[in-house]
C-alpha cells in the first residue's frame, strides 16, 4: 500500500482563538497525531468526518473528541471559560470543511468575510473550493460569539 503524505498541521489564531487544522488520522498514524496534539496543547477536537481511528486512545491522552453538531456553541463556551485553549479541526482531505469551520468562528466574532478569507488563505492556500467560498460570501453571522446584556442589547464579543 502506498504511503500517504499528510500536510503539516496549520495553527490559526485570531484574537484569543487558537485552532489547529490537521489531517484526519488513522490508527496507523494515531501516535504521531497524538504527539502533534500535545505539542500544540490541544484539549478539544472537532471531527468533520467519520472517525477512521480509535477515538478512545485520543481521549485517554486528554483530548476530547466531538462532532460538528455544536461547533459554534463549543467555540463560545471554550473561549469564554478557557482563555488558553486550542481546538483542532480535522477532515479527511484537510482542505475545505475544516478551514470553513474556523472561518465561520472568525465571522461570528465580527471579522469581516473578506478579512476572514484573506487571513485564512494566507495561512493555507487552496483552503476553499468555489462552493465553500460562495457559502461564506452569503453567510450572515448570527453573532453567536457576542454577548447581549439583560435588555437584549449587544455587548462585547466573547472573543477578545
Amino acid at each position: 500500500m502506498a504511503r500517504m503524505n499528510h500536510p503539516a498541521p496549520v495553527e490559526v489564531t485570531y484574537k484569543n482563538m487558537r485552532f489547529l487544522i490537521t489531517h484526519n488520522p488513522t490508527n496507523a498514524t494515531l501516535n504521531k497525531f497524538i504527539e502533534e496534539l500535545k505539542k500544540y496543547g490541544v484539549t478539544m477536537q472537532v471531527r468533520v468526518c467519520a472517525a477512521i481511528y480509535d477515538t478512545n486512545l485520543v481521549e485517554k491522552e486528554g483530548s476530547h473528541v466531538l462532532i460538528i453538531d455544536d461547533w459554534l456553541n463549543l467555540v463560545k463556551i471554550k473561549f469564554v471559560k478557557d482563555l488558553v485553549v486550542v481546538i483542532t479541526v480535522h477532515y479527511v482531505a484537510v482542505l475545505g470543511k475544516a478551514p470553513l469551520l474556523v472561518t465561520l468562528a472568525f465571522n461570528e466574532s465580527e471579522m469581516k468575510y473578506e478579512d476572514a478569507i484573506q487571513f485564512k488563505t494566507q495561512k493555507w492556500r487552496g483552503a476553499f473550493n468555489s462552493k465553500q467560498l460562495l457559502y461564506l460570501e452569503k453567510y450572515r453571522p448570527k453573532r453567536w460569539l457576542c454577548f447581549t446584556d439583560s435588555n437584549g442589547h449587544r455587548n462585547n464579543c466573547c472573543i477578545q
